[in-house]
């Protein structure tokens, strides 16, 4: 493309017109740039549908670990914690030498009383679950943030372990002040917090009792004069 008519100075040089030509190429610079950028999108989601396919037909397990921890309070004021879990397998093939571990509990903390914090099994099948639990006795007060246990399994197809990892538990609040459950005690409580309110409402009502009650006096002698 050619800019014609441009003066150098005021004058044209023997009357001959100066151009100013601006290479093409310029013009369509975005555009082959384009193609290539739109080569190597088409090229990326074809490896990506490629990947996901083979994913798909694969037969491989998936682990899913369900871990619940629940605090028990006992009469002699100690506390413990029943931990559970559920190993569903999800996928396709069989998971064998599966190992549970769970290591959050920490001695100092956490005395085991009954059960084993692992465990380990020869399979699991597609479909399948398996199940374990343990009981611990709480050493410490205070609040507790439990870390996911660790699930190792090995596939035929595979050489290394493969690892999948539990749910997170809710934070507990080890021997934490409860109220009382007893009646006898929540009442005793409850009269302890709120006794001289319920003293002044007691001598309120009273008062307002005899002031609307007639006595038996006046009522005879209101009999009396009837009879006259």
């Amino acid at each position: 493309v050619c800019v014609v008519n441009i003066v150098v100075g005021g004058f044209t040089s023997g009357g001959n017109q100066s151009q100013i030509c601006i290479p093409k190429f310029q013009r369509r610079s975005s555009h082959t740039m384009a193609i290539p950028l739109a080569k190597l999108l088409i090229s990326a989601v074809a490896v990506f549908m490629l990947f996901s396919a083979s994913f798909a037909t694969s037969e491989m397990p998936f682990m899913v670990v369900h871990k619940k921890a629940t605090l028990n309070r006992l009469k002699s004021g100690a506390e413990r914690v029943l931990v559970s879990f559920d190993i569903y397998n999800q996928g396709s093939a069989t998971a064998y030498d599966v190992t549970l571990v769970d290591n959050t509990w920490i001695k100092k903390t956490f005395e085991v009383v009954n059960g084993n914090t692992s465990r380990s099994w020869e399979r699991l099948d597609a479909g399948g679950i398996l199940s374990h639990s343990f009981e611990l006795e709480a050493k410490v007060k205070g609040p507790f943030y439990g870390a996911p246990a660790v699930v190792t399994f090995r596939i035929p197809t595979k050489t290394a372990l493969q690892q999948a990892y539990s749910t997170p538990i809710l934070p507990l609040d080890i021997l934490a002040d409860k109220p009382p459950t007893d009646p006898l005690a929540l009442a005793k409580r409850i009269l302890a917090k709120y006794g001289s309110l319920v003293s002044v409402i007691s001598m309120v009502v009273l008062f307002i009792y005899l002031v609307a009650t007639p006595s038996k006096s006046n009522l005879a002698k209101a009999g009396s004069k009837k009879k006259r």
